[in-house]
Order: structure tokens, then sequence, then C-alpha cells
């Protein structure tokens, strides 16, 4: 894991080098290195992980010297590809970097199809002068890239990209800022910059002097259910399964450092704790954070899950209001605005876990892939109404009932639409009052239509609930989860790895017909009987808690005076396209807690702190 850079047709200056690789400080602090070629420049900050010599250090030239590589992130199945190239390419290192140059040097883009991994890589062919960069197909690993008059440069962090090129157009993207204001994020390919664009997850760009060419290598579009499933014993799905994941733990075991696991005492965390257990030759070292609340606190489960598998726990108790102490980290890593909150108890247990181990691995992916969030049921019901006469009808009546969850559900039944539907139980500003600016509204798109924009391109007869996670799979999980955990993790030097997120088990789990993920309430049906061949039942049968925080009252406490200063900004939300006098209303009514407008204000004041840091990005 390491932050990468880069320009090509551009001029960089020794200042900006320096700048944008002091930016990687926490993402690579092993190693720091920049190399110029003819018309390009590549910057790479080194946390080692696979071969800690000093040969694998990158920038990396192939044995060749045609091509040069910088890479973020880890090749599983490295070793196997590189017995298949020994007799073709005179490798120089242990590494995976110089393997996917070796790969490349004989299957050019094809190369992406053999990798199972998370990634984001540029690789320069000096020869022809074309860029190719690319991501893995989960959006696992970050990119941003910048393109304009025939100037390209690319990095891991938007921070590094304009210290590298500080011409870049830092004004706000007004469409980004919808999406932002109502999902929680900046899905991509936008990024909250206009000059700055993210690459798609599955996707892959060349670039030459006379143009950027953007392909897609993977998707799940084509991957419609499989009916045939439903005809399947339970046990020998749950045998399929059993071996998807095992070689998936298997595979992300590999590493020159130690490895351990965030453990939650959930079906996800625990699961790969399980493999783990089964697959290694050592000690297994898990980790959580406790809260001395016990509305938040959900350490005591795993606890026992870890004294049932027998790993080495280690467990940090913290009040809930400790966790304000990572503020200045928080806006320091995070350069586009960032609504999930979670991202606080992410970057506590990295640190724990930081000081024994420099991998760990994590349960992401489950939920979206086998159908573990509650938005899931609502679909399913959602569905269901279609058969109910005057359902839409009934939702008008309940839109203007006083209770707040009757007045969604009545929004969600007057809709008629599903996409529409889930855009809105997804969204962060339900009850907004009305804070952003009409001449926002007008001109962008809202969240809905990316949603049905999305859908199109579906597989024909997906019901509701599989629409939910084909979306969350191609928006939610990479712009928002996985961006979490992999600033939150780098923000303390820690490679975070996720098995559940391995294409195998993602396109299976995508075949799986709604009976194996949802059936009557339960959730993440097949996943949770693979969890009782491992785990006491007792341990998997619970509520599930997640990351959560008193973000309500915080704002009323702790955060109120930063909040305070920030509001004060009056010229910041205009530049927002947000209504002053409505935020400023919304804020009172919070504070005189006769509503509780957390999400939206936190949303309104993320997005002013992070005018107020990017302006010092010097």
């Amino acid at each position: 894991m390491c932050g990468i850079a880069g320009a090509v047709f551009c001029e960089v200056t020794d200042s900006g080098i320096e700048k944008a690789l002091k930016a990687f400080q926490r993402r690579g602090p092993d190693a720091q290195r920049a190399t110029r070629e003819r018309n390009a420049t590549f910057l790479h900050a080194r946390l080692s992980i696979i071969d800690l010599s000093a040969q694998a250090t990158q920038p990396m030239t192939s044995f060749c010297g045609r091509y040069v590589i910088v890479f973020n992130g880890e090749i599983y199945n490295y070793r196997e590809l590189r017995q298949e190239l020994e007799n073709s390419y005179r490798f120089q290192t242990n590494s995976d970097t110089e393997v996917i140059l070796a790969l490349y040097a004989k299957y050019d883009a094809r190369l992406l199809d053999k990798l199972r991994g998370m990634f984001a890589f540029a690789i320069w062919d000096k020869q022809t002068e074309e860029l190719f960069v690319a991501r893995d197909r989960l959006g696992v690993k970050p990119l941003y890239f910048a393109a304009e008059g025939g100037r390209f440069a690319f990095a891991s962090r938007p921070k590094a990209l304009c210290l590298l090129v500080p011409e870049i157009d830092r004004t706000i993207d007004r469409q980004a800022l919808r999406y932002f204001l109502e999902a929680g994020y900046v899905p991509a390919p936008h990024s909250i910059f206009r000059g700055i664009k993210k690459l798609e997850p599955g996707c892959f760009l060349r670039v030459t002097r006379q143009a950027v060419v953007q392909e897609r290598y993977w998707s799940l579009d084509k991957v419609g259910t499989d009916e045939t499933l439903l005809a399947r014993k339970e046990g020998d799905l749950l045998d399929d399964l059993e071996a998807l994941i095992n070689d998936s733990v298997r595979l992300r075991l590999v590493s020159d450092v130690p490895v351990g696991a965030f453990l939650s005492g959930g079906i996800d965390s625990s699961l790969v704790a399980a493999f783990m257990k089964k697959r290694a030759t050592g000690p297994v070292r898990t980790f959580t954070i406790g809260f001395k609340e016990k509305e938040f606190d959900e350490s005591a489960y795993a606890e026992a899950v870890a004294a049932h598998l027998g790993t080495e726990h280690t467990r940090e108790t913290l009040a809930v209001d400790d966790l304000m102490a990572l503020m200045p980290r928080f806006i320091e890593e995070y350069d586009e605005p960032f609504f999930d909150y979670s991202a606080f108890p992410v970057m506590a247990v990295s640190r724990l876990a930081r000081r024994t181990v420099t991998v760990s691995l994590s349960g992401d992916g489950g939920d979206e892939a086998f159908g573990g969030y509650h938005y899931y049921r609502i679909m399913c019901g959602l569905e269901a109404t279609e058969k109910i006469p005057f359902s839409d009808m009934i939702g008008e009546v309940l839109k203007h009932v006083p209770k707040q969850r009757l007045k969604w559900l009545g929004e969600i039944l007057a809709m008629r639409n599903p996409t529409s539907a889930y855009a809105f139980m997804r969204g962060v500003i339900k009850d907004s009052g009305g804070i952003l600016k009409s001449s926002l509204v007008a001109d962008t798109i809202p969240l809905a239509g990316l949603f049905v924009a999305r859908s199109a391109a579906f597989p024909h007869g997906l019901s509701y609930p599989e629409q939910a996670m084909r979306l969350d799979l191609s928006y939610t999980l990479p712009d928002d989860y996985l961006q979490k955990v992999d600033v939150g993790s780098m923000a303390f030097s820690l490679e975070a790895r996720d098995p559940l997120l391995d294409p195998t088990i993602i396109e299976w789990a995508a075949r799986l017909p709604m009976r194996w993920k949802i059936r009557g309430n339960v959730n993440k049906y097949l996943l949770r009987q693979l969890a009782y061949r491992h785990l006491p039942r007792a341990l998997m049968n619970r509520k599930k808690m997640g990351f959560s925080l008193p973000m309500a009252h915080w704002l009323r406490t702790g955060l109120k005076a930063w909040g305070e200063e920030l509001l004060a900004d009056t010229q910041g939300l205009d530049a927002l396209e947000l209504d002053a006098a409505g935020v400023r209303k919304l804020w009172n009514l919070h504070q005189q807690g006769r509503i509780s407008a957390h999400t939206a204000l936190w949303s309104v004041l993320v997005l002013l702190q992070f005018l107020r840091a990017q302006e010092h990005w010097r």
C-alpha cells in the first residue's frame, strides 16, 4: 500500500515533487522517490509489505528498460503469475510490482484479467510515450486524475495532485456538490473539484499527447440472477461459498510483514477471522474498539468471537467523545468533504492495530454482496406494495403526517419508482429544510437521476433489492465505505485488505437469487448459515450495530463551538450555494432539541471545513 502520483506532457517543478511526496508521508513512510523521464515524472511513497528490499522501491523500471511503473496496492496471486512468466522475463526482485510490469510487457491491457488484488497503477511506455492507468474492479484503491490542454496528471489523493500540478482547476464542481449534499459522498467519475476526476472502478485509461481514452474491463452489468441456483441444495452452496472465501483469505495472508484482522463481532468480520485462523500458521491477532457507553459498545461480542477462535485479541476502550481528538487527523487526511463519521472509529481501530501489525483484514463487502443492510428489506417490502391498490395514494397521505419515519415511508410509496425511492432512502438530507439554493437544484441532476441512469445498464429482471445492491456496489461501496477505510487506515500507515471483495465472491454472489440473501426478516441468509458452521449461533444472531457515533449530541456539545465558527462563514455558505438563513434555522432548531438535523448539518460543516483546509494546499 502506497501513495502514487505522476504527470506526463506537463512541466513539474522540484518544489511540486517535494510537496506532493510530503502529502504521502503517512501512506508511504518507508521510502519516497521520484523519477523524471522524457515528458514524464513519477512519484512513489512506499509502505513496504511485499519484498522489503531496496530493489523493490518504486518507481520501478522493467528489465528491458522500456516500461516504468508506480503502483499502489497488492496483487495477491503474484507468485502464481510469476511462475508463468519466468521463462520469458528476467526478474530482478521478489515484488508483485515487477510481476505487473512483466505482464504488461506480454499482455498489454489483457493483464488486468489475470490480476487478483486491489490496485491503482500507471505504466509509462518510454518508446511510444503512452501512459496506461488502471484501477481495480471494485474500487478498493483510489485514483484521481486531471486532463486538460494535452497535460495529464494523476495521484492517490487530490491534495498531492494539486501540489504536484498547481494549475489544476480547483473550482467546486456544482454537480459533485449536489451529489455530496444528497448522498454524503461524491460518486465517480466526479470529484469535488471541476478539474479533477476519479477513475471509475474496473476501468483503465490510455493516455497519449493526442487523447485520453477510457475503457471498462470489468463490471457486473452482464451478470444476471441464476434462477437454477434455487434448486441447489443449501449445503452444496455453502460448500462453494466456503471454498471461495477460504481461497480469498489464503491469498490475502500473503505478506512479508505481520497481518491481523479487525473484529467487530458481526458476521462478516467474524467469518474473516475464522478463515484467517484456519489458514494461518502462527498466532492470529485481532483488534476492536470498545466504548464506555453501552449503547455504542459491541466489543463484548468481538471478545467472545476471539475467545472462541483462540486469537490474540486486543481491545482499546474509549469514551465515545475521545474520538473527537481524531478531528485534526480527519481534516488532514480526507481531501474531499467526507460525510461518513464512522471514519472516526475506523481511524481509532487502525491506530490500535498499527501498534503490532502493518496489514489488517476487514469484513467490508459482505453486506452489499449478500444482502446485509436493512434498506434491502425495505426494498423487498416496496416491491410487495406493487400489488396493493392505491399504494401511491396512501403514500401521498403519509407524507403529511408529523411523525418523521411515516413521512419518509410516504415519500417512498408515492414515488412508484424503486430506483428513485432507493436514492431517497440513501440520502442524508431528507429533512434539510430547504438549505440548497434553488439555482443549484435547478442546474444539476439529483442523486435519483444518477441512480436511474446507472440502473438502466443492469441485467433485465433484477428485483428491487437486487437493484439496490448493485447501486451500492457501484457507488456507496467504492466512493464512501472503501474510501473511508483506505484513508482512515492509511492515516496510520496501515494496509487494509478485504477478502469478501474478491471478484470471484462478488460475481458468485451476484448470481444468487434473493431467496439465498434475504429470507423473511433474515438478512444475509446464506452468509449467516456459513457463519454457523464456524461460530456459535448465539453470537451471530444479534442486531447489527456497525460503527455508530452520537453526532446529534456532539453537535450540541463537543463540536458546537467548531460548528458555530464555521457557520459564521456566510461567504463560504454562499460559495457552496447553501441558503445561510435556512442552515442557521436548522442549526438553531437542532440546538434547541426540537429536531435532530445532524446529518444535514454535519454535511454542511464538513463542506465548510473542506473549503478552509484546501485553501492551504501550497
